[in-house]
């Protein structure tokens, strides 16, 4: 199995955006080659009012809870409740319009990524699917532990629907303790580290709280790994997936191929067709 290395490392740097939300990108937006399949990552610290009613196409959403308690509703009768560890994982496909609130009385830290949809997906229905935190496959190691929302770690495996393969692992490491996270080769990849430090890649590259380390695919058709070493308590959050090679065109909330289709989004979002 190929061992893979850290191909670049860059810390998240927090701003405050209004007096009731403060956030830090994670993966800024605008890469789409590069980032394929993932658009953007942002990392949000929020009160209630920031995320009101707004319009989805054409990709999807993924929230991770890491304080607070979250609470969803959409335009057409779905609601629920994330609370510290959840994963939302919501499908825009045709169009959707939803708000994302604080519980009263909380703040809410997550992170929430943008993961593009291939074309013949785009206008796929929507849906929602609230992972919650300790319902999630658990893979144990000495001094380790991950708890996998989506795709596997060494055989354990998630149930989550994907209209793209990715793995999405939460990784809690002792000091000193090691874990090998499984990949096919063609994924691009990254780890978010959320707290503590350690070494990760076959070159043992150092990353610490607030840093992402990115890893470049290894080669379609053949399985790779990634190594994570703590040298103090460690948390993170992997994300890895199978890139599209499509043409992206975003704009606001919309995400497709093309500008026409862009252009149609808001048509149809103005006339009602989200409903």
């Amino acid at each position: 199995m190929k061992r893979r290395e850290i191909n670049k490392v860059w810390t998240v740097r927090a701003q405050q955006d209004s007096p009731i939300h403060k956030v830090g990108m994670v993966l800024e937006p605008g890469h789409f080659e590069e980032y394929d399949p993932f658009l953007f990552l942002a990392e949000d610290w929020f009160e209630r009012g920031v995320f009101d009613f707004h319009p989805h196409r054409g990709m999807e959403t993924v929230t991770y809870i890491i304080e607070g308690i979250l609470e969803h509703s959409d335009n057409k009768g779905g609601a629920g409740r994330l609370n510290p560890g959840d994963t939302q994982w919501m499908t825009a496909g045709r169009g959707i319009v939803h708000k994302e609130e604080p519980a009263v009385g909380e703040t809410v830290h997550s992170l929430q990524l943008w993961l593009n949809l291939p074309a013949e997906k785009k206008l796929t229905v929507t849906r929602y699917q609230d992972l919650q935190s300790a319902k999630m496959p658990l893979r144990q190691e000495p001094g380790a532990q991950v708890r996998v929302f989506s795709g596997s770690s060494a055989g354990v495996k998630a149930e989550t629907l994907n209209h793209v393969p990715v793995t999405m692992v939460e990784i809690t490491l002792e000091p000193g303790a090691t874990i090998s996270q499984d990949l096919p080769g063609g994924y691009n990849g990254f780890i978010y580290v959320l707290e503590g430090r350690g070494v990760l890649g076959s070159k043992e590259t150092e990353g610490k709280k607030n840093q992402v380390l990115w890893t470049n695919p290894s080669g379609d058709g053949e399985d790779s790994e990634i190594t994570i070493t703590a040298k103090e308590p460690l948390k993170v959050v992997l994300f890895a997936g199978q890139p599209l090679h499509e043409p992206v065109v975003a704009y606001g909330p919309f995400v497709m191929n093309t500008e026409q289709e862009i252009i149609q989004a808001y048509a149809d979002y103005r006339s009602g067709k989200f409903n």
